[in-house]
C-alpha cells in the first residue's frame, strides 16, 4: 500500500488518528460550550452569591452553583484537553519533519540521497533558466574506495564519507545542490552565469585536491581521490526539467567512467562521442549474447612450424567472430567484453568444442592448442569440462595443448597448480603463454609442471633492431635449455626475424611469415593437398556426413 491509500474499515490503520480527531471536535466542542455557559450564567450566579454573603440579601441558588462549580469544571477538562492536543500537533509535526528528512538525506553524511537529487536538480534547473544560468553537475566517484575499506575496516569508510562531504561542501557556492547517490558516489550541482568554463574547472581541480588529503582516522593517515565526471546543462525548447536533470546526470556518469578510464583523480568534460561509444557497446554486448547463440563465434588456426626442418607441427585456434552487422572482429575486440560480460566461458566451450571436431580430421601427428582465459580457471571444473569435450568429440588427449597465460598464475596459484595437474595427468600438454611480460619466478616454473613456455611475440618481433629483446630472448632460450622446457616463438614475420631467432636455438615457431590465420575450410584444403588429413577424413562417407562421434 502506497502513502496515498487509505482504508475504509473501521480497525484499519487510518482509523486511530479518525477516532483521535474526533475526540478532539468533541473536546472542543465541550470547551466552547462550557465557556459560552460561563459567560451566560457566571455573572448572574456570582452576583447572587455576592449579595448573600456580603449583604445578607437572598439566598444562593444552589443548583446554579452547582451548575457553575460543573461549568467551571468542563472549562479545566477542554483547556487541558487543547493542551494536550497543540502538544500531540507539535509532536507530530516534529515526527513528521524527522520523517522527511529520513526519506530525503543520507543519514550518513547529511547530504541528499538519490530519492530528493531528482527534485532538487529540477529546481535548480528552473530557477537557473529564469535568470538565464547555466547548471552544471558533476558525478564524483572515490577511486578503489572499496580496497580502502577493506584495509581499514567500514568505520573508516565511514569516516571517510563524512570527511568527502564535509570538504565539498564547504567548497560549493551557494545555491548547488549535494547528494550522496549510495556507496562511495557524490553527485553535486550549481548554477553558472554562461561562458564560465575556466570557473567550473578550478572549482572541480579544487575539488580534486580537497578530496586527495589526507584524512586521519584512528591515528592512521587514509588517502583516497576522486574521479569527477562534468556535464552542463543545454536549455532546449519543450524539454522538461525532469528530462534534463535525467540528461545531465547520465552524461556526467558517462564523463566520471571516462575520468576513471583515463588515470583516476581527474576531471573530465561529457562529450558526445562518449554517448557514442556507449551505444555502440551496448549494441556490442547485445551482438556477443546473440553471436553465441547462433554460433557466430569461429575457430581460426594459426600454423606452428619447426624451425629447424620448417616442417608443420600443428596450429594454434584463434578466435574470431563472423558478425553479419560488423564483419569479422578479431579476438582483441570482443574477448575483453566477453570476460566482463561473463559469457567468455561458454564461448570459449564452444570454440574448443568446434576445434577438437576439425583437429580431429588432421594428421594425428599435428597438435592443436587453445588458449584458456584466466577467468576460466577460476572455475574449479575447469579440467572436468575439457575432459568432457574430449571425450564428447573422440579426440585424444595428447594431441591437445593448453595455453595459459602468464598472468594468470598471480591470481590463485593453489588453484592454477590444481587444474595443471589434473590436466597432465589426462595426457594433455600445458604451456606457459606470452612469458616474458608478467612476473612469473623461476620457482613457479619449476613447481608448475609446465610442458612449454612460449616467448611473447613483443620480444621476437623486434629481433635485430632491438638490443634488449635479443637479450630477453637469449635468456629465455638458455632458461629453457637448463629447464629442459621446449619453446615456441610467437610474431615471426619476416626472414630477418627468422634468422635472428635461430641463433638462440632450436624453436617451434609461428606468425605471418608463415600465413595469416585461416578458417577451418582453408585448413582442411590446405591439409589434403599436403596428404595431411587423417584417413578417415578422406574417405567419402566422411565428406557427406559429419562425424557420429561429435555426439558422443
Amino acid at each position: 500500500m502506497n502513502g496515498n491509500e487509505t482504508t475504509g474499515m473501521g480497525g484499519g490503520p487510518e482509523s486511530a488518528p479518525l477516532d483521535r480527531a474526533e475526540r478532539d471536535v468533541v473536546a472542543l466542542g465541550i470547551l466552547v460550550a462550557a465557556i459560552l455557559l460561563f459567560v451566560g450564567t457566571g455573572s448572574t450566579v456570582l452576583g447572587s452569591i455576592a449579595r448573600s454573603y456580603l449583604y445578607g440579601e437572598g439566598h444562593a441558588d444552589a443548583m446554579l452553583g452547582n451548575a457553575l462549580i460543573l461549568n467551571i469544571a468542563l472549562i479545566i477538562f477542554g483547556w487541558r484537553r487543547y493542551a494536550e492536543l497543540t502538544g500531540e500537533v507539535r509532536e507530530r509535526r516534529k515526527a513528521e519533519e524527522h520523517a522527511r528528512l529520513l526519506a530525503e538525506t543520507d543519514p550518513l553524511t547529511g547530504c541528499l540521497n538519490r530519492r530528493s537529487l531528482d527534485c532538487a536538480v529540477e529546481d535548480l534547473i528552473a530557477e537557473a533558466a529564469q535568470r538565464g544560468e547555466d547548471v552544471v553537475l558533476a558525478m564524483i566517484d572515490l577511486d578503489r574506495f572499496k580496497r580502502s575499506n577493506d584495509l581499514h575496516g567500514h568505520q573508516a569508510g565511514d569516516a571517510v564519507l563524512v570527511e568527502t562531504a564535509r570538504r565539498i561542501r564547504a567548497l560549493l557556492p551557494e545555491r548547488s545542490v549535494l547528494a550522496r547517490l549510495g556507496g562511495d558516489e557524490f553527485t553535486c550541482a550549481a548554477a553558472f552565469a554562461p561562458g564560465h568554463v575556466a570557473a567550473i574547472e578550478n572549482l572541480a581541480a579544487r575539488l580534486n585536491e580537497a578530496i586527495a588529503l589526507p584524512i586521519c582516522w584512528n591515528d592512521t593517515k587514509i588517502e583516497i581521490t576522486g574521479s569527477i565526471g562534468l556535464a552542463r546543462s543545454e536549455i532546449v525548447p519543450d524539454t522538461s526539467a525532469r528530462a534534463l536533470s535525467h540528461r545531465l546526470q547520465h552524461r556526467a556518469d558517462l564523463a566520471m567512467y571516462q575520468a576513471k578510464k583515463g588515470g583516476r583523480h581527474r576531471y573530465c568534460w561529457f562529450d558526445p562521442s562518449m554517448e557514442r561509444e556507449l551505444q555502440f557497446r551496448a549494441e556490442l554486448e547485445r551482438g556477443i549474447r546473440e553471436g553465441i547463440e547462433r554460433g557466430e563465434f569461429v575457430p581460426y588456426y594459426e600454423k606452428q612450424i619447426d624451425l629447424a626442418t620448417g616442417e608443420l607441427t600443428g596450429f594454434e585456434m584463434l578466435a574470431r567472430w563472423r558478425s553479419p552487422r560488423f564483419g569479422l572482429v578479431s579476438p582483441e575486440v570482443f574477448i575483453p567484453v566477453a570476460e566482463e560480460m561473463g559469457v567468455i566461458a561458454p564461448m570459449s566451450e564452444g570454440l574448443i568444442r568446434q576445434a577438437l571436431l576439425d583437429a580431429r580430421e588432421w594428421d594425428a601427428k599435428l597438435s592443436l592448442s587453445v588458449n584458456i582465459s584466466p577467468i576460466q580457471l577460476r572455475d574449479p571444473w575447469f579440467a572436468q569440462k575439457i575432459l568432457k569435450l574430449l571425450v564428447e568429440a573422440n579426440f585424444p588427449p595428447s594431441r591437445l595443448d593448453i595455453e595459459i597465460t602468464e598472468t594468470c598464475l598471480h591470481e590463485n596459484i593453489g588453484v592454477v597448480r590444481s587444474l595443471i595437474t589434473s590436466l597432465r595427468n589426462q595426457g594433455i600438454t600445458i604451456s606457459l603463454d606470452d612469458f616474458g611480460t608478467g612476473y612469473s619466478s623461476l620457482a613457479q616454473l619449476r613447481t608448475l609442471p609446465f610442458d612449454r613456455i612460449k616467448i611473447d611475440r613483443s620480444f621476437v618481433s623486434t629481433l635485430g633492431r632491438n638490443k634488449d629483446s635479443s637479450t630477453i630472448v637469449e635468456a629465455i632460450s638458455s632458461l629453457g635449455r637448463g629447464m629442459d622446457l621446449p619453446i615456441t616463438a610467437e610474431g615471426i614475420e619476416s626472414d630477418v626475424i627468422l634468422a635472428e631467432l635461430q641463433k638462440y636455438g632450436n624453436f617451434k615457431g609461428q606468425g605471418y611469415l608463415y600465413g595469416e590465420p585461416e578458417s577451418a575450410e582453408d585448413v582442411r584444403r590446405a591439409l589434403a593437398d599436403s596428404h595431411m588429413l587423417a584417413a578417415a577424413a578422406t574417405a567419402p562417407a566422411a565428406q557427406s556426413e559429419p562425424p557420429r562421434a561429435a555426439h558422443g
